[in-house]
């Protein structure tokens, strides 16, 4: 985060920053703000998003009386330096209007926390963890990672023939997971399968 820091030249910009908001979860774009150096600072250092305030001249952290905070996830710089895209978990509605978004649209819905997982699964490849799950199935190899989308693939078609519909949820993520794993494992990004399924798609139009 220093170096992010260093790369941002805020006397370009009078000393205010444009920070877009987007949610990690679903890729919605929340809303817009400004931040001087010291707000973020400290949004780095609480991982809490604020802002600085040009109507209060101060500090504004998002949901500080709603309580709708906005939680740090990752911070882009684009490629002049001058803007930021802010990604972040909300707490609840965005809009002091009660809408998810300053933009009044509703999610898309939250298939964007794949990527976010998937991330998460590489660094867990590249950064073994022996206290992590995930980092023990890439030590056993490719033939164990397979199984287990095997297994948790029976066990999602078995809860799919029953009344269960909470352990059908939980057989799903886990086979979804799993498959996510698998996809690293093999050194496949997501993106490519999606691209597949793109190519797929406009054929059949």
């Amino acid at each position: 985060m220093s170096e992010l820091l260093q790369k941002i030249n805020f006397e370009k910009v009078n000393g205010l920053i444009p920070a877009v908001i987007q949610d990690i979860l679903t890729g919605q774009v929340l809303m817009l703000g400004y931040m001087n150096e010291e707000a973020l600072k400290k949004t780095i250092a609480d991982n809490i998003v604020t802002f600085y305030s040009r109507t209060k001249n101060r500090l504004w952290t998002k949901g500080e009386s709603s309580g709708n905070f906005l939680h740090l996830k990752e911070i882009d710089l684009d490629c002049d330096g001058d803007t930021l895209l802010i990604k972040v978990v909300a707490d609840g509605p965005t809009c002091h209007t009660g809408d998810e978004t300053c933009f009044h649209k509703q999610s898309g819905g939250k298939s964007g926390f794949l990527n976010y997982l998937k991330t998460i699964i590489q660094d867990r490849k590249n950064n073994p963890d022996d206290s992590s799950y995930t980092s023990s199935l890439f030590k056993k190899g490719i033939n164990k990672v397979a199984q287990k989308v095997g297994e948790e693939a029976v066990e999602l078609v078995i809860e799919a023939k029953d009344d269960n519909e909470e352990l059908f949820k939980n057989e799903a993520a886990d086979l979804m997971y799993h498959y996510l794993v698998l996809l690293e494992a093999k050194n496949v990004d997501l993106d490519v399968i999606m691209d597949v399924l793109i190519e797929r798609h406009s054929k059949k139009k």
